[in-house]
Order: C-alpha cells, then sequence, then structure tokens
C-alpha cells in the first residue's frame, strides 16, 4: 500500500506531493523510528518533509531508506 502511494505521487510528477506523500509515510510509521533511522532529529524530518518544504535530496533518500523503499528510473514513453 506504501508504494502505491509513493508510486501515485511519484507518478504525478508533482514535486511538492511527492514530498507530501513521504512525510505521510513517515509519519504513519513514526517519525521517532525514522528519526534514528535516518540520523536526523524530528523537528528536522518535520520541516523538511512539511508542505510547501524543498527538503535535500539527500534528506529524501535518507527517508526512503528508512521506509525500506528506493528509487527506480524506468523507460519515459509520451
Amino acid at each position: 500500500m506504501i508504494a502505491e502511494y509513493l508510486n501515485s505521487a511519484l507518478e504525478d510528477g508533482d514535486e511538492k506531493a511527492i514530498t507530501v506523500a513521504i512525510g505521510n509515510i513517515a509519519k504513519a510509521i513514526g517519525m521517532t523510528k525514522i528519526a534514528e533511522q535516518t540520523g536526523l532529529s524530528r523537528p528536522s524530518l518535520y520541516k523538511a518533509l512539511s508542505d510547501g518544504s524543498k527538503p535535500q535530496f539527500s534528506t529524501i533518500l535518507r527517508v526512503l531508506r528508512a521506509i525500506e523503499g528506493n528509487i527506480q528510473i524506468n523507460p519515459f514513453h509520451a
């Protein structure tokens, strides 16, 4: 279910929606757990994954690893 939700946000290509989706998943799993796994503080995670934020790519990758996700590139067919 998490993968479907995140893939849907990625398909839309809306940077804001992707960040919010990752934030929602992290909150559902537990920000304390995600903070421990990423080495980031809870307040930093909330700020980085909030609506309107522009997190660093490294932050996104750390959170994706913590939620057992990854990014895969597939050919784009218009």
